[in-house]
């Protein structure tokens, strides 16, 4: 079966990117907060929409990755990705 990315875009309030994911139950909107991608994919914070996009773009496999991981354990039609999602459970040792 093939899955098919909905475009992604900054939401417009601004906290943070919204994408989608068509798994084989239907579309899961998914949003990544913009204090995420400054902690996690280095955006400085300030950046205009161009930069954010681009941002979200590089680090997209593995925002992808933790986003089935998380809809794998536990399924929903919406899922909004934080700075905890990325954390590592070492505490980043």
């Amino acid at each position: 079966m093939e899955f098919v990315e909905l475009e992604p875009h900054v939401l417009a309030d601004r906290r943070g990117v919204v994408f989608g994911l068509v798994r084989p139950n239907g579309t899961v909107q998914c949003v990544i907060t913009l204090t995420t991608l400054e902690r996690h994919f280095w955006l400085e914070p300030g950046a205009g929409d161009t930069r954010i996009l681009k941002t979200f773009r590089d680090g997209y496999s593995r925002i992808r990755a933790i986003a089935e991981r998380r809809l794998l354990a536990h399924p929903a039609a919406r899922l909004e990705l934080t700075p905890e999602d990325f954390a590592r459970p070492d505490g980043g040792r």
